[in-house]
C-alpha cells in the first residue's frame, strides 16, 4: 500500500510540475513576429525615457544618517555592557 501511495504522490508532483511549466512557458518562449507583408525593415527604435528626479535624499545625507545610527548603536551597546558589568561586580557576595 505504501508503494502505491508513493507512486501516486510522485505522479501527482510530476503532473503539477508539468502543469506549472506549461502555464509559465508561453511567456518565456514569446518572440516578436513581424506582421505579414511588412517591409521587413529595421524596427523603430524604442522611445527614449528621461528620468527626472524631483525629490529624494542625496547620497551624502544617507551616509551621514547611517553612520550616525551605527555610532549611536555602538555607544548604546557599550553603555549597556558597562552597566551590566558594574551591576554584576557590585552584586557579588563578599566573603
Amino acid at each position: 500500500m505504501n508503494r502505491i501511495r508513493r507512486i501516486t504522490v510522485t505522479l501527482a508532483a510530476l503532473a503539477t510540475a508539468v502543469l506549472a511549466f506549461t502555464a509559465v512557458s508561453p511567456a518565456a518562449f514569446a518572440i516578436r513576429v513581424p506582421p505579414p507583408g511588412g517591409a521587413g525593415g529595421a524596427p523603430p527604435p524604442p522611445p527614449q525615457i528621461h528620468t527626472i528626479v524631483t525629490a529624494g535624499m542625496p547620497g551624502w545625507q544617507i551616509t551621514v544618517i547611517a553612520a550616525t545610527a551605527a555610532l549611536l548603536a555602538a555607544v548604546l551597546a557599550v553603555s549597556l555592557d558597562r552597566a551590566r558589568a558594574a551591576r554584576r561586580h557590585l552584586s557579588a557576595p563578599s566573603a
